[in-house]
């Protein structure tokens, strides 16, 4: 076996996960290529947060196999954590091995790791002590902003969450680890996301009782990164040390993405989530307040067992009252083994469907709102790898009217709107005519 190729799907630290099996298969003296026909090994990295995902892995591994019927497939990731035995019997697929031994993947692949029953690798998730993480020259699979995972697992029993089971207890790479990986990455990159199943937590199972504020203290400190990105972070988890940091500091883009899930009380509290919308509103008011311009972002799920029409009503307003410039929107999954996929008082996926469509419209009007705003303003953006484009400090992706090389950080003074993000001023052009604004 010579070839692989891993497909990662899923959240940033899947994203992670996948670059840092990559990189141990290529210390193996495996090579990477880009198509499913070249590969000797394909390596399927799986999410199962939904049951979509679920449904999206089994049509691409048999999509795999029916491509290149010679090569061996391994599933891995969350749903082989959670449900081996349906990936087990799908053509193709040799191994499945979950989260608890993705590390050994490369002496399993090799011949080196004793067979278990069906070519299944899944062992007790909560016994994992060991960090997987993303050697540096591998880290996260994009070219201009590499994503580097700190965090791990998830303490919180959320009700409709199935993803502490598969990734297990939380748990933080150390400080010294956190700040060599930066440094060498800050050497060849211009902006760096950090990210975790619940980065908010990092740190809490260190001696020292970390927080994230104090870690991104030192990286400011102790490296030269130029930009430091936040993925996700639980709401009370951005703590008022935490937003003046972000406010304070250039060196920090400026986004803030909180999870909320519903702006009912009731709903929340069925969801066991460890907030009150009162308390998520303070957080993100606060950020308001101290960052103006700061992407405001929101995971927001529709449907929820037993939301009422008030309930959905009471969500919608809370959203709409709040400044938020982009929601993902999310329809209401089962997720065997958790308290809510046992509900008697189900939503019908109909009634979902259209409580996602009218959310996923309200969240469009507050982008464009946020962007309109953006017009006539300089914004501090990185250049990326596809031709042309642009993501600004507050999360705008933006097209610049003259192309710069990749992987740069420049000021872009904005002329106007594209469908879903901002246009550059064309310095030639604007003298001539303006430029067309999109509604």
């Amino acid at each position: 076996m010579r070839t692989f190729l891993v497909h990662n799907f899923g959240c940033r630290a899947a994203q992670a996960d996948g670059a840092a099996i990559e990189g141990l298969l290529r210390k193996q003296g495996l090579a990477a290529v880009k198509e499913n026909s070249a590969a000797d090994l394909v390596i399927l990295n799986t999410c199962t947060v939904t049951a979509a995902a679920d449904d999206e892995i089994r049509q691409i591994t048999r999509r795999v196999h029916r491509e290149n019927p010679e090569a061996r497939i391994l599933v891995t990731g969350c749903y082989a954590q959670r449900a081996p035995q349906e990936l087990a019997v799908l053509p193709g697929v040799a191994w499945v091995v979950g989260n608890s031994h993705k590390a050994r993947i490369p002496e399993l692949v090799n011949g080196g790791c004793a067979p278990y029953h069906g070519g299944i690798h899944v062992g007790d998730i909560f016994e994992q002590r060991e960090f997987l993480s993303a050697p540096v020259e591998e880290a996260a699979g994009d070219r201009t902003r590499p994503n580097l995972k700190i965090q791990d697992g998830c303490n919180n029993r959320c009700s409709f969450c199935i993803i502490p089971s598969v990734r297990g207890h939380s748990r933080s790479m150390k400080p010294s680890q956190v700040i060599s990986e930066v440094r060498q990455l800050s050497s060849r990159y211009q902006e760096i996301v950090l990210s975790g199943i619940n980065l908010g937590r990092w740190g809490r199972d260190l001696e020292a009782r970390w927080r994230l504020a104090d870690l991104l203290r030192l990286l400011l400190e102790e490296t030269d990164v130029r930009r430091l990105r936040l993925s996700s972070v639980e709401p009370m988890d951005f703590s008022d040390d935490l937003l003046r940091l972000m406010a304070d500091s250039p060196r920090i883009a400026r986004h803030v993405h909180a999870p909320l899930q519903s702006g009912s009380d009731t709903v929340l509290r069925r969801m066991r989530r460890r907030y009150r919308p009162r308390h998520y509103e303070d957080r993100i008011l606060k950020a308001r307040q101290w960052m103006p311009d700061a992407a405001i972002g929101a995971d927001v799920m529709a449907g929820f067992p037993g939301e009422t029409e008030e309930e959905f009503e009471q969500s919608r307003r809370f959203l709409e009252a709040l400044p938020f410039t982009y929601l993902h929107v999310f329809t209401y999954s089962e997720r065997p083994g958790t308290e809510a996929a046992s509900s008697p008082a189900a939503v019908p996926m109909a009634v979902r469907k259209k409580r996602n469509r009218l959310l996923r419209e309200l969240a469009a009007q507050k982008n464009l709102e946020f962007r309109r705003r953006m017009i006539g303003r300089a914004l501090s953006a990185v250049t990326l790898e596809q031709a042309g484009l642009a993501l600004s400090s507050n999360y705008l992706k933006i097209e610049m009217a003259q192309p710069r090389a990749a992987n740069q950080i420049a000021e872009i003074r904005i002329g106007g709107l594209t469908e879903s993000g901002l246009l550059e001023t064309d310095p030639i052009r604007r003298r001539e005519s303006p430029l067309r604004v999109l509604c």
